[in-house]
């Protein structure tokens, strides 16, 4: 692998000005609703997007012939980064599955007309959207995936189930990765676009989660779906190589935002243990905490930068191959940096940490799914390898 120069991350005043517009939006719009939405288990997206749509923060790197802002990255970084102020991980999942998970392969090959039809709305946040891969027996192995769209003159017929999709109780279409010819393996799949008020189409099951409550995920079925060809992104067969581009945003907003969440976890906790005092002094006083804790800032800012990095190599253009061995590290080291920050946290707060009030509770519970969700850690490690050039021949 040869190894390439990145070009140094650059936040300007304009960026800035923007990250002040999205704190706010999220101190005013978001906060304040988050436990009753984890209460509720479930969140009104359609109130919430249409009020984010109406900012110009759903499609931030689209057209603007889209409704997009034409924006550079380095603004979808930024929205990752103040989304994890929410006090809940489950919104920032619902937008980020709505702007950089269910529409970059619509954007990118979809056509002007489908675009139109389907894009337009999910930027405005009139409408709500998923993405539909994951299957009862296919999850991180996406090449056994079994739903099938079959040809019948004009549409495709569907039918399968998918599972474990987020937004699947609201969503008004689907981005689906069904199978449009026969055979197993990464050839003869295709990406669809599903509206949900289609005669067959259902929402099996609302799931209860670990944690995410404020996220609605659900497990949905197709029995004789009828869709147009034309609802066909780019073309038949591709799919699987669409949706592997796709994963590459969603690992890498999701290691911004998880970041982003650890480090504001750690700083809350550090104001925890300046406060609460045990044998006549401060928590912070104890110098295995403060060390610690130091030395989590330090995993975080070296993630962030590798984050950075990523975020600085796609901006550039680069190499496709590259990107995808960077965004792979990025999700792997944030996960498993979430999952500890959660773990020494949560036993510096002490009993209170365990109590379901404390914010740091729900902290744990939530940033366990950053080393499952779109693609599990030991996936992440597979690519590194393989790209690594690891594997024996």
């Amino acid at each position: 692998m040869v190894l390439q120069a990145v070009p140094q991350t650059r936040f300007t005043e304009e960026h800035e000005m923007f990250r002040k517009s999205v704190r706010a939006f999220v101190e005013k719009e978001i906060r304040p609703y988050v436990d009753e939405w984890e209460e509720q288990e479930i969140a009104p997206l359609h109130d919430l997007f249409k009020k984010m749509g109406d900012l110009g923060f759903l499609g931030l790197n689209y057209p603007e012939e889209y409704g997009g802002a034409g924006a550079d990255i380095w603004y979808t970084v930024v929205l990752a980064e103040e989304l994890a102020r929410a006090g809940a991980a489950g919104i920032p999942m619902a937008v980020f599955v709505q702007t950089d998970m269910a529409t970059p392969a619509l954007a990118k090959h979809g056509s002007h007309e489908l675009k139109q039809k389907y894009l337009t709305p999910a930027i405005r946040g009139e409408m709500v959207c998923a993405i539909a891969v994951t299957e009862p027996n296919a999850g991180s192995d996406v090449a056994g995936i079994q739903t099938r769209a079959e040809r019948d003159g004009d549409e495709y017929v569907i039918n399968g189930s998918k599972m474990y999709i987020t937004n699947g109780t609201q969503a008004d279409w689907l981005c689906l990765l069904a199978r449009t010819s026969p055979g197993e393996g990464y050839q003869g799949m295709s990406l669809i676009i599903v509206p949900t008020n289609l005669p067959g189409f259902s929402v099996s099951k609302k799931l209860k989660k670990l944690g995410n409550h404020s996220s609605d995920t659900a497990v949905l079925s197709f029995e004789n779906v009828r869709v147009p060809v034309s609802n066909r992104i780019g073309e038949e067969g591709m799919g699987f190589y669409y949706q592997m581009e796709q994963f590459q945003v969603e690992r890498l907003v999701g290691a911004l935002g998880g970041v982003a969440g650890a480090e504001y976890t750690v700083r809350d906790t550090i104001k925890y243990c300046q406060e609460r005092k045990a044998f006549g002094k401060p928590l912070i006083a104890n110098q295995w905490i403060q060390f610690k804790l130091a030395e989590l800032l330090t995993e975080i800012e070296a993630a962030k930068q590798l984050n950075y990095s990523c975020a600085a190599l796609i901006e550039a253009g680069a190499d496709g191959m590259e990107i995808t061995r960077i965004a792979s590290m990025c999700k792997l080291k944030a996960g498993r940096l979430m999952r500890e920050v959660a773990d020494t946290c949560l036993q510096f707060y002490g009993g209170m940490g365990y109590m379901e009030e404390t914010p740091i509770s729900r902290y744990f519970r939530d940033a366990r799914l950053t080393s499952i969700g779109g693609g599990a850690d030991e996936i992440m490690l597979g690519i590194i390898a393989k790209l690594e050039n690891m594997n024996p021949r």
